[in-house]
């Protein structure tokens, strides 16, 4: 899940962004309300976190803009102002929930899970692969019932791998999807990444196999393993 947090305070901006992907999230920051105008035009984003106070454009003006232009992905709005009007302001620009500041963490995280599976309901919520399991609403990674602890760049390429099954992704391609836009590494890191998310499947007794290399072009997962049918059938 990819986030985008719109904050001009830099050092809040960086304590958000560092405690969400802890939580496994992908975050990009942007500065002011312009810049996120542009970052939600070039990015797929799951869910904006929003201040109000912003320069270049409030966050006022860059919820109501995003939704004039049919942007319909989840948008929390963060104030420093507890005040009443302030907060059906936000919400009749089209913010779907409002925290206060300062933001107490863990309600921020159970917002934001609340906010993503109500985007989500028409999805499937657990994602499979054969005996491979992995439920982003609670982050866990599952294969055969043995939980699977993994980083959150291990966890992000293989949301992103089970969301597109055969389809072949390249190293680029999962960069732009598992790291933020201040943070992407040189395409050789996805290798190492990707040698140590089999390395955690296999040690639950997945296939050495199921992450697919496609030479030159990226990877992609291979068919599930099938059981073998009971004898005489």
């Amino acid at each position: 899940m990819r986030i985008l947090l719109v904050e001009d305070d830099v050092r809040l901006a960086e304590t958000l962004a560092e405690a969400l992907s802890d939580q496994l999230y992908v975050v990009d920051i942007a500065t002011d309300g312009e810049s996120g105008w542009h970052q939600a035009r070039v990015v797929e984003y799951d869910l904006i976190v929003l201040d109000v106070m912003l320069p270049e454009l409030d966050g006022f003006s860059l919820c109501q803009r995003l939704r004039s232009h049919r942007y319909d992905l989840p948008i929390l709005m963060l104030t420093a102002c507890d005040t009443l009007n302030d907060e059906i302001n936000g919400l009749d620009v089209g913010a779907d929930d409002y925290l206060v500041k300062p933001v107490d963490l863990q309600k921020l995280f159970a917002r934001i899970r609340a906010l993503l599976r109500r985007g989500s309901v028409s999805t499937t919520p657990v994602l499979t692969w054969g005996d491979l399991s992995l439920n982003p609403s609670t982050c866990e990674v599952s294969y055969r019932d043995t939980p699977i602890h993994l980083t959150p760049k291990e966890y992000a390429i293989l949301e992103l791998l089970l969301r597109n099954g055969r389809r072949v992704l390249s190293r680029s391609v999962m960069i732009d999807h598992a790291w933020s836009s201040e943070s992407s590494p040189e395409e050789p890191t996805v290798k190492v990444h990707i040698r140590g998310l089999r390395q955690k499947l296999k040690a639950a007794g997945a296939s050495e196999e199921l992450i697919e290399t496609v030479h030159s072009r990226g990877y992609r997962l291979n068919q599930p393993e099938r059981e073998p049918n009971p004898a005489g059938c």
